[in-house]
């Protein structure tokens, strides 16, 4: 069956029945779709009488975000590739004050509506009868896609024919099909970062209960200091679009108000239009201190809609129960964030690897492990020592810009000494690194070059420096270790014996985790136990050897 990039899901089973069917129909639509899926959910629609059947409004009941709730579970468990969106704009509460003969479900629907990406199969879950309906049925389903999404024209159908269970009278026990109660003005927030299905279960709820506006807080700066893995954050812009994109795509009828978050409060105890804060079972206490300054600021306190947190079926030993971004940007570590700059004239064997990071980091373990999986280590720190040593090109260099007076009684060179003339005073700083950086360099290219007369596949340039030198014309790719600076500063004193203020000035000095990870093609983190390590070394490595080889595919180098 052919692959589509972009496909809506029209789910036409009773919502008593769904919970049980979701999953095998999401695995079936997962063989025909690749990227993003739509939900569209039509309880009862019949599309195997023939004729126009129409999209009509329907109002939303006390079950729904419980199914919303599940679907999106379901979808990390058998989709997890797919951007699954559940849209909401067939569904309207019931009106106060119906017009005469019309109710919520008869309401005229809106011109088709455009999503951010357009769908090019629609998918159902119709049971058929009679397999000589399937051509009426697609024809149906085709018209039906049509009148509610603006879809590609040549808009494919299929039919899916997952196996489903037979729901039993006792399974519909517990159903709830009151209309849901909605509000005004509905507020959240959250970190939003690399949008997942518990993000989208809670924007999904807070949708369906908003009528008119829905405030969303944003976490920024301060907020974000004590995130896991917080150099790998997506940016807050990014993060907004993401949100408007998601948001536009489930109900465009919203007001939607996107704020930046700096205190955990913001816009939920200031503003007197709110009506409802929905919360999750772990941020329940945080909305009620919300209605606590609400009351405190003279406002009326706000209905507290709970959710329940989504298990992650895939979670490992360092990761969260729940689907959090955490895990997920810890499931980033040793994978490529940025593809390298293509270098056509530079020679791919061997495929050279510059390993940076600041002081701590855990760096020259890293490379220690790689040099374990086959990679030859060149270690450009260790190399920077010997270039200060008497007889070396660089130390007469430095004699002559520094003088004598940084020598001690063997003529080797103080470091400490050198070290005060050239601490805080950039101009001599640089004089010192124009000396020294040069020879480095110099040196680490001649090991490479005899690694690769050695018959070396991979080298790893262990350089504390590499980005500040500007040695990446010496790589094909930049890996970067970082640690939480708490951390490092606790590996500098324990290892060095120096106090905490002369570990922390030390990486004051040094480039911030976040300038490394801009300029990183693969993070790394040795937070965790060695094992933990050693398993983000292996993803890491093995996955680079899927690049190589790929390299010499498409080049036509032997492997």
């Amino acid at each position: 069956m052919s692959m589509f990039s972009t496909g809506i899901l029209v789910l036409t089973s009773p919502l008593h029945t769904l919970p049980f069917r979701i999953a095998p129909v999401l695995s079936s639509a997962a063989q025909v779709v690749e990227r993003t899926l739509y939900v569209h959910l039509h309880p009862g629609l019949n599309l195997g009488a023939g004729g126009h059947v129409r999209p009509v409004f329907i109002p939303p009941v006390v079950d729904l975000p419980g199914l919303i709730s599940r679907l999106y579970s379901n979808a990390a468990d058998v989709c997890g590739h797919l951007d699954v969106r559940v849209l909401l704009t067939n569904f309207r509460a019931q009106p106060v004050m119906p017009q005469a003969g019309l109710d919520a479900a008869s309401n005229p629907f809106p011109s088709p509506q455009t999503l951010s990406h357009s769908p090019e199969v629609v998918l159902t879950d119709f049971p058929l009868q009679d397999p000589g309906q399937s051509s009426v049925v697609a024809q149906c389903l085709q018209r039906y896609a049509g009148h509610c999404y603006v879809c590609k024209p040549d808009l494919s159908s299929v039919i899916l024919h997952p196996r489903l269970e037979q729901v039993k009278d006792e399974d519909q026990k517990g159903r709830d099909t009151k209309p849901i109660e909605t509000y005004g003005d509905v507020v959240v927030g959250g970190t939003f970062d690399r949008l997942h299905g518990a993000h989208k279960t809670l924007l999904n709820i807070c949708c369906l209960l908003a009528n008119r506006r829905f405030v969303i807080g944003v976490c920024d700066q301060e907020l974000l200091k004590n995130k896991v893995l917080r150099e790998l954050i997506e940016p807050f812009a990014l993060r907004l679009e993401k949100l408007q994109e998601f948001l536009n795509d489930v109900k465009p009828s919203l007001q939607y108000d996107m704020v930046p978050l700096s205190d955990p409060f913001g816009p939920s105890v200031t503003d007197p239009q709110l009506q409802c804060i929905v919360v999750s079972e772990e941020t329940r206490r945080g909305g009620e201190a919300v209605n606590g300054k609400r009351v405190q600021n003279g406002l009326s306190e706000l209905v507290l809609y709970s959710i329940p947190l989504i298990k992650d079926a895939h979670h490992t030993d360092i990761e969260e129960e729940k689907i959090s971004s955490s895990s997920l940007r810890a499931r980033l570590l040793g994978t490529l964030l940025t593809s390298p700059q293509p270098r056509p004239a530079f020679s791919q064997v061997p495929y050279v690897i510059g390993l940076a990071g600041g002081s701590g980091s855990g760096k020259s373990s890293i490379a220690q492990r790689l040099e374990g999986l086959g990679a030859v280590w060149i270690n450009a720190d260790q190399i920077g020592h010997g270039t200060y040593l008497p007889g070396s090109a660089a130390y007469h260099k430095i004699l002559q810009e520094f003088g004598p007076d940084i020598l001690n009684e063997d003529k080797t060179i103080d470091r400490q000494a050198l070290g005060r003339k050239v601490f805080g005073n950039k101009k001599r700083l640089k004089a010192l690194t124009d000396i020294v950086w040069p020879e480095i360099a110099l040196q680490v290219k001649e090991r490479i070059h005899q690694a690769k007369q050695e018959g070396a596949r991979v080298c790893v340039i262990d350089a504390a420096v590499l980005l500040e030198a500007g040695w990446t014309d010496m790589v094909h790719e930049v890996w970067v270790t970082i640690i939480p600076e708490e951390e490092a500063v606790r590996r500098i004193v324990e290892r060095d014996h120096v106090s905490k203020e002369d570990a922390l000035r030390r990486l004051q000095n040094q480039w911030s985790n976040a300038r490394l990870v801009e300029h990183a093609n693969v993070v790394l983190c040795t937070l965790w136990e060695s094992d933990v390590t050693q398993r983000q070394v292996l993803k890491a490595w093995n996955l680079l050897q899927e690049r190589i080889c790929q390299k010499k595919e498409e080049t036509g180098l032997p492997s």
